[in-house]
This record gives structure tokens, sequence and C-alpha cells, in this order.
């Protein structure tokens, strides 16, 4: 995910301009020893820090430093790269209420509009649906290309036009406080339908953790619960990512141990890669119990302290009776673990894509200080299909292209849902609710 600098308070610290020229140097410091593709860091860079060295350095406020410094970081035009004070208490509307908005025209002029909402996260607790029309946040008024932030731990108060084109005011819970941690709230991670004639129905919000021993079994008791369908869909839309427990997802498709990819930092990366990948070890289990995760330390811990690359491959789950008929729903919000899952299904043509082109964001990442309690968020690590496809800045295009209608949505008609049921079976699908 990309970090917005804007969607951080200001920092309680006072900088001094060599306090904001000794954080810009550890900030370059830190990207030329760790930024997984230094090429980038060449030429119009080197350029671009010249260009905003002055704005950055000269900043008085501490969110224009905050602002001054993401515009910079901005001309690497990557994901999951961001600037922040670790006093920070905001986020998108992504991570805080479980929900997507795209821009658009609208009778209240531009606007975000919600797009996806998934059930059990704060949005849908506070009554906000897809195709509900943002006004304002606290009271003020958002329009694009600034994007709504939300203060964690607190009640926002969020203005919106409903489906009934009624102004509504609602107030939406961002994080919970859990000892002197805040935890976001978490949507219902899977939901699983029969839609009939065979045709099961299986989305996935999120892939938290970085095992995702919970989210995997959680998608298990869902395919078991649906019973022998012989046709699924896989709605992956507004699904973010997470951790490897995405791999359970492609393993469903599939009944063969099957490599899926790996992740490469800069010093990995080498020409002969096609004769060097046989030879990394490989994950293919997610184990059915955090209790039992010790193993995996054992197994893989050398590995890991020596930063090896690791393949995943999928589980072996054995044969399903929806083989061969999958849909994989996605759109423009379908980005990190859930579109591995995109480009596995595509490179071994195993599903059906439907939807819009997913977000082409697929980096590993880390953290570091730069001074003041300031840290950089960047990417380390760039992640490969298993046939060499680098997925960042690279979005996965559907095999049908179909838009998301905000009108029609608004009438609680899924145009995008209808049309993959439609395919195939062969008749309307139905309403959702």
């Amino acid at each position: 995910m990309t970090l917005n600098p804007a969607a951080s308070s200001a920092s309680p610290v006072q900088l001094s301009p060599r306090d904001r020229h000794a954080i810009l140097e550890n900030v370059l410091a830190a990207l030329r020893k760790r930024f997984y593709s230094p090429e980038k860091l060449t030429g119009d860079w080197q350029a671009a820090v010249e260009r905003h060295r002055p704005l950055i350095e000269n900043a008085g406020a501490e969110d224009a430093f905050e602002k001054a410094m993401g515009d910079l970081l901005a001309e690497l035009h990557t994901s999951h790269l961001g600037f922040f004070h670790i006093s920070a208490r905001r986020a998108s509307s992504r991570a805080a209420l479980s929900a997507t908005y795209l821009e658009d025209e609208t009778p209240y002029g531009k606007r975000w509009i919600f797009q996806d909402v998934h059930a059990g996260g704060a949005a849908a607790i506070a009554g906000i649906e897809p195709g509900d029309i943002l006004l304002n946040v606290n009271g003020r008024e958002i329009t694009p290309p600034e994007h709504p932030v939300f203060a964690m731990g607190e009640q926002t108060t969020v203005d919106f036009v409903d489906r009934s084109n009624q102004r509504r005011t609602v107030s939406v819970e961002v994080g919970r406080p859990k000892g002197k941690k805040l935890h976001f709230i978490e949507p219902t991670l899977v939901e699983a339908r029969h839609l009939g004639d065979g045709l099961g129905y299986l989305r996935i919000a999120m892939f938290p953790g970085m095992i995702g021993v919970e989210v995997a079994n959680e998608i298990s008791r869902a395919v078991e619960k649906l019973g022998a369908v012989d046709s699924l869909i896989v709605d992956l839309r507004g699904n973010t990512g997470g951790g490897i427990g995405a791999l359970r997802v492609m393993s469903l498709l599939t009944p063969n141990k099957t490599p899926v990819g790996f992740a490469l930092d800069r010093r990995r990366v080498t020409a002969n890669l096609e004769s060097v990948k046989h030879s990394f070890p490989r994950f293919s289990r997610i184990p059915s119990s955090t209790k039992t995760l010790w193993r995996l330390a054992l197994q893989f811990g050398p590995a890991m302290m020596t930063k090896k690359t690791i393949v995943l491959q999928t589980e072996g789950l054995g044969e399903k009776p929806f083989h061969g008929r999958v849909v994989l729903l996605v759109n423009r919000h379908t980005a990190s673990a859930a579109e591995m899952i995109v480009a596995f299904a595509r490179e071994n043509r195993l599903a059906t894509i439907v939807g819009e082109k997913t977000a082409g964001r697929l980096l590993s990442a880390t953290s570091v200080k730069v001074g003041n309690g300031f840290r950089l968020a960047m990417p380390t690590g760039a992640y490969y299909t298993w046939n060499g496809l680098v997925l960042e800045g690279t979005p996965m295009e559907p095999d049908e292209l179909i838009e998301f209608n905000w009108r029609e949505r608004r009438e609680r008609v899924d145009g995008q849902l209808e049309h993959v049921v439609k395919s195939i079976r062969g008749h309307h699908a139905v309403r959702v609710s």
C-alpha cells in the first residue's frame, strides 16, 4: 500500500533547518542502501532531489515538511513508499474503513464515490454502501484529488449522499483501543454463498497476517460449506492484499503442487534467474494451527536468516469439482497478494478474470528511522511470478472488461457479478442486497 504523507498528523517536534537537512540526507542514504530498484535513483531522480531540496529544507510547519518530502518521494513512481512521523495516528479509508472509492462527476460536483464496502468493516457498520457519494469528513469538504483520511482511535463524522439521494451523517469508529495499541475494525474476511445451479460464490476481503493461518482456515471452511459446486466465483474486488494466506486461494485453483513466484531484493536480481530459481527452497503448506508455526521456523529459519529467496508453491490440495470453471472478479483496488492470485491464474490458465484491471502494486517493504521520530517506508524487494513477470507497475488486465457502474450500484445492482453469473449459467443473476 502506498503511504500518503498527508495522512499523517503534524510532528510534535520542532525542526530547525539543520534538522530538516539531516533528515533529508538520511532518507536519501536509506534509499541508496536498500531501495529495491537502484536504477530509479539516477538521472531524473537526482534532478528531482535538487529541485525539491529547497522546499524540504525551508519548509516551516511540520505538515508542510512532510508534504514536501512526500512530493519528492512521489517522483519515484512506486508503491509502498512514504514518509511519516511515529506520532501519526491517521489512516486511509482502505485501512480505517475497509472501504475503497473512485472519483467521478456527480450532481454534487467531482466527488469520491464508495466502490467496495466490506461487510463487518467500520464503513459497513456505520451504514455506508457502495455507490454512496462522500461529501464531508468531520465537517470538512473533501473533493478529489485530496484523499480523505481518518483519525485512529476516534469517532469520525462522515457526510454522504445515499442511494435515495438523501444526505446522511454518520459516526464511524476508526480503530479500537486494545491495551496501549490501536486495532482497526477488521472486516468479515471470507463470505460464501450459493448462487444457484451449482454455482458457488466466495468473497475475500484481505489476507491478514504474515503466514495467514486464520484466513486460510476460513477460506477452506467456506469452500467445504459450499459443497460440491461445479463452478466458483472468487471475488477479490477491493482486496488490497496482505500475507501468505493468499496461497490457499491459489491452491484451490489447481490439484497439483505448482510454483507460484518469489520476491527478490536488489542484491539477488540476476540475469541467470531462470536457471537459479529451481534451487530456491519452497514454501508449500500453510499450517492448520498457529501452534505449529515453530516447525516453519525450524524449516525456513536458516534461509530467512541468510535472506535466501523462498519460492511460494501451491499446497497440492487435490481435485475440486469446480476446477476449470473458476472466475476471478477483480477491480482497480485489487492489489498486492490478491494480484499474486490473478497472475498465477493467468500464467497457468486456471481461471477467467473479469472486472477492471488491477492496481499493479506488489512489493515487499520495510520502514527505517531517519531522525527526530520520522520514518521512511520503502520497498526493498520486487515480486516475480514463476515465469518472470514483475507485477509492480504492471496491472493485470481482465479477460473481460466490465467497469464498475456506481449509478447502477446505487440501485443495488452489482453489474459485474450479474454479468459473470449470466455468462456462467445463461440467466440473469440475483440482485445484491
